[in-house]
């Protein structure tokens, strides 16, 4: 049987190490942390990453832990103008699925539910790889494995040592708020506001429960005593129900993290036995809902790739131009929602207003090419 090694226990890790098991890999997924770090709020798994759990026999799982409301969705101003409002049913037809949002922690632990007992070995550093010798390195000694899976994050060691010379992940501009609310007592629909101050969204969950994230442009680095006062200086004069909401929060449950990105491509997603997978690879500012998404893709496709494929070049092929795409989509996306002009704002809500008036699936067009990814199909 063939062995896979995987370092680090996030989404694309769990995930890689649940696709090359359903192929018949022997599996190990090493983490430093002594427990499985489910710091986050919520997050977006859209239709073509639904399709990548299905194949691991857990979109339906997913799907259970989500919320289908019927309230309205779409894209703002921050005085509640439509902007662009989604038609939740054409959006199904015409890719199978709407994306679902759901805790974090809920999607980790349905990823790691699936393991098979042993496979997780927490609070096991990884120190050194060798990608030719594919031997990876721990306080208690050397594993040699056929395949060595770089799931490590956005600050990836191993990315770094297989490509000294690239320049890594770039600080966005953007920092970025998350918080999750309980016992939300008002209808809330999956609204996405923009306005000169940045952009905050909703998105409800199950059980009355409520994921919000905002995000503005910043130096990188800046923090505050009380985020909460941040956000409602910010947001707290826009459309309602966003005052109320915000003025509920606890203040330490805020969370904030500023937004790195990996701008310029990596020269392949594979060197010598090791593939670099998720953040470590391609991590991507949030405003497509792509980053989790595009390392589950990866972990399905690079299970296909050396089980039924053409290895980890085939890997390479599949996977870097479409992700570097929707790195330079998402960046762009980022920009055109952070606006500050006032000028340029109006322009920039006539413009979609206009778009969406005579060309209402207009919206549905732009997400095609991420939305209407399919897995590969197993010989």
């Amino acid at each position: 049987m063939a062995k896979a090694v995987v370092v680090g226990a996030g989404i694309g890790g769990l995930a890689a190490a649940l696709a090359l098991r359903s192929k018949g890999w022997g599996v190990e997924v090493y983490e430093r942390a002594a427990r499985l770090e489910k710091i986050g709020a919520g997050l977006a798994i859209a239709p073509n990453a639904l399709r990548s759990l299905d194949v691991l026999g857990l979109g339906d799982r997913v799907r259970e832990l989500a919320a289908f409301g019927e309230a309205s969705a779409g894209v703002c101003r921050h005085d509640g103008t439509w902007l662009v409002k989604t038609d939740q049913e054409a959006a199904k037809a015409r890719w199978g699925d709407v994306a679902v949002v759901l805790p974090r922690a809920g999607l980790l632990d349905t990823l790691a539910d699936g393991l098979e007992p042993g496979t997780l070995r927490l609070g096991t550093e990884v120190t050194s790889v060798d990608s030719d010798r594919g031997t990876v390195s721990t306080a208690a000694g050397e594993t040699e494995a056929d395949l060595i899976v770089a799931a490590d994050g956005v600050r990836s060691p191993i990315r770094t040592g297989l490509f000294p010379d690239h320049p890594g992940p770039v600080y966005a501009g953007e920092t970025a708020w998350r918080l999750l609310l309980n016992d939300v007592p008002m209808r809330v629909g999956g609204i996405e506001y923009w306005g000169r101050a940045g952009v905050i969204a909703t998105m409800p969950l199950a059980g009355d429960a409520l994921y919000m994230y905002a995000a503005a442009l910043a130096p990188a680095g800046e923090r505050s005593d009380d985020e909460r006062k941040v956000l409602l200086d910010k947001f707290g004069d826009w459309a309602h129900p966003l005052p109320e909401l915000l003025a509920s929060v606890e203040p330490e449950s805020v969370l904030r993290n500023d937004v790195y990105h990996i701008a310029t491509r990596l020269p392949a997603f594979h060197k010598g036995k090791v593939a670099i997978l998720g953040d470590a690879a391609h991590a991507m500012t949030p405003h497509l809902g792509q980053g989790a998404c595009q390392a589950i893709e990866d972990a399905v496709v690079l299970a296909h790739e050396v089980t039924h494929g053409d290895g980890l070049a085939g890997y390479t092929r599949a996977r870097l131009p479409r992700t570097m795409k929707i790195v330079k989509d998402s960046h762009s996306t980022m920009k055109l929602a952070l606006m500050r002009n006032r000028l340029a704002i109006a322009a920039r809500d006539t413009a979609i207003r206009a778009m969406t008036r005579i060309a209402p699936r207009a919206g549905l067009n732009r997400f095609d090419p991420v939305f209407s990814w399919k897995p590969p199909a197993s010989d």
